[in-house]
């Protein structure tokens, strides 16, 4: 897929290499977007990269494919529900209860 940008150039990362969720939550402005549905973030954002890991990059509306939520009325409620469909589709590098 052609990227907009790229996803760990100057517009993609502000010079620093971000992940996953971090990517999103750079596209909200926790005042002025909420509540938000999931179709407006998509329209906005979906053809955006977001890079996963060293290896992968996909875009926005393939993380928000696997959410089961249509509408947010925060940011943590987006968070929550897009963090949680992340782990669910192998979208998620990190896991906690291995490291307890």
């Amino acid at each position: 897929m052609e990227w907009p940008h790229d996803p760990d150039g100057e517009d993609g990362s502000e010079g620093m290499r971000k992940y996953g969720q971090a990517i999103l939550a750079k596209k909200l402005d926790e005042e002025a977007d909420f509540p938000l549905t999931k179709a407006e973030f998509i329209e906005a954002h979906g053809d955006e990269p977001v890079r996963l890991n060293h290896e992968e990059v996909v875009s926005v509306a393939d993380i928000l494919e696997a959410v089961d939520r249509s509408e947010f009325e925060d940011i943590a409620e987006f968070h929550v529900a897009v963090g949680g469909a992340m782990r669910e589709n192998g979208m998620w590098e990190i896991d906690l209860a291995d490291r307890v």
